[in-house]
């Protein structure tokens, strides 16, 4: 694929539920769209529900790639999305989890809830501890996550993060920033013990 010279797949951790206002899902239709258009591939967790499979759907009727990752306790009819480029049906989560992160070269969160923010930290974790140099980010949209970012700026300040563990990840409400910050991506490894 073309695209984006670091990004050529993006991992995209959002909701199985689409949320109160309508205007999550746009946005998520948007951004399955946009990556299409930039030629980055989408990476998610192979579900047709919610906020996934309308990132999913976007991007396949944009012409884009769409790999889904599943584990065979969600692979009933109503949950797993039939129609992607590629679905991959692994053991369990901890596989799910990990074979996301081995297909993508960056990581990027919509709305959702505990499990999205569970995929996020890991690999913002992961990062911090020099396990992969991929970029991460929360796209903020319809301030969704500005407290979480809030939070994260109090943990630096309280010294339980350092700022570069902090600036790992990149957040934005225009997924174009997001998107070409993640192209200019260079990761340092930092010292994860020094605040």
């Amino acid at each position: 694929m073309g695209g984006d010279s670091l990004v050529r797949r993006l991992c995209v951790f959002c909701g199985s539920s689409s949320g109160k206002d309508p205007g999550y899902a746009a946005d998520a239709a948007a951004l399955g769209a946009l990556l299409a258009r930039r030629g980055i591939g989408v990476v998610y967790g192979g579900g047709q529900v919610g906020l996934m499979g309308t990132v999913a759907d976007a991007a396949l009727e944009a012409g884009g790639e769409v790999t889904g990752v599943i584990p065979k306790h969600l692979m009933r009819e109503e949950i797993a999305h039939h129609g992607l480029t590629e679905l991959h049906v692994v053991a369990d989560m901890h596989e799910r989890k990990a074979t996301m992160a081995r297909l993508s070269d960056g990581f990027l969160a919509l709305p959702g809830g505990a499990g999205t923010l569970e995929e996020l930290f890991e690999v913002w974790t992961w990062a911090q501890l020099g396990l992969h140099a991929k970029p991460v980010g929360l796209l903020d949209v319809r301030g969704f996550y500005s407290r979480l970012a809030e939070f994260l700026d109090h943990m630096t300040d309280e010294g339980f993060l350092n700022h570069a563990s902090r600036d790992l990840v990149t957040i934005d409400s225009d997924p174009e920033v997001v998107l070409d910050a993640f192209a200019r991506h260079s990761y340092t490894p930092i010292d994860k013990w020094a605040v």
